[in-house]
């Protein structure tokens, strides 16, 4: 007859045998990129629903404010961060007039005329103006490499063309990205570097009319089904051997109360 001692430790065995392969058979949860949230220096509120782990080939996130002036016309853009005081240029995605890229989007309540129908406007008004866009996000283009050494990139908030000098709305989210692959979108279109000049085509941050649909990912936050049919009968499997392996442990330590040292 097997010691007390023997089937305590083959009980054990068994119980650390079941668990491991519980674990493994655990489906393991996908990794979601993290949002941000950044104050502007009059009290602006901007978020954007991912700014970390983000696809290097692109994805399209939701970019939100609040607290802005809507006497100020804004571009919500992906740009280089030259520090504080200093505009954010070049932006990723570079002009797009025909707002259809989704590389920038134009926030104004009163555009020029040449701005009429292609930006768009503020929800509220006065300095409670809000506004909420996609904004397709990749790391580089033919000009501009945010994966480059010493290069800071963020989704930011800034005057437009018409006031060119003020940084009173300027807000940043610094973005990082993780792999080159994954899910997601590219922005697709021609990119330029700005110039500085006083044109909306030289700033490098474009207007679109705001209704640009998310491909890929959607700015509501949905995610695709990942695998999550088959959650439910894995779980179900792994807790069933880890509840037989707890049993053979506690049949272990009875047999040993049980059983006399042997003569």
């Amino acid at each position: 007859m097997a010691s007390a001692s023997g089937l305590r430790g083959h009980g054990v065995g068994c119980f650390l045998a079941v668990a491991s392969a519980s674990a493994l058979l655990l489906p393991a949860a996908p990794a979601a990129a993290a949002g941000g949230s950044a104050t502007g220096p009059e009290g602006q509120k901007l978020t954007v629903s991912a700014s970390s782990g983000l696809a290097a080939a692109g994805e399209t996130v939701t970019v939100t404010g609040s607290g802005y002036n809507t006497e100020k016309g804004i571009y919500v853009a992906f740009c280089v961060d030259n520090g504080a005081g200093r505009t954010p240029t070049p932006c990723v995605g570079g002009v797009d007039m025909s707002g259809e890229s989704g590389a920038s989007v134009w926030v104004s309540s009163n555009p020029p005329s040449y701005g009429k129908g292609l930006a768009k406007p503020y929800g509220g008004s006065g300095h409670k103006g809000t506004f909420s866009v996609s904004l397709k996000v990749r790391a580089k283009d033919a000009n501009t490499d945010c994966t480059a050494a010493g290069v800071t990139c963020a989704v930011i908030t800034r005057n437009d063309h018409t006031r060119g000098g003020d940084q009173s709305q300027t807000v940043r989210i610094p973005v990082t990205f993780g792999t080159a692959g994954g899910a997601g979108t590219g922005t697709g279109g021609a990119s330029a570097t700005p110039s500085g000049a006083s044109t909306p085509a030289a700033t490098g941050a474009t207007g679109t009319t705001g209704d640009t649909e998310a491909s890929g990912s959607g700015s509501d936050g949905s995610m695709a089904s990942t695998g999550s049919d088959l959650a439910l009968p894995l779980g179900l499997t792994a807790a069933a051997l880890v509840a037989a392996g707890t049993g053979t442990w506690f049949w272990a330590r009875r047999r040993r109360a049980g059983t006399s040292p042997a003569n």
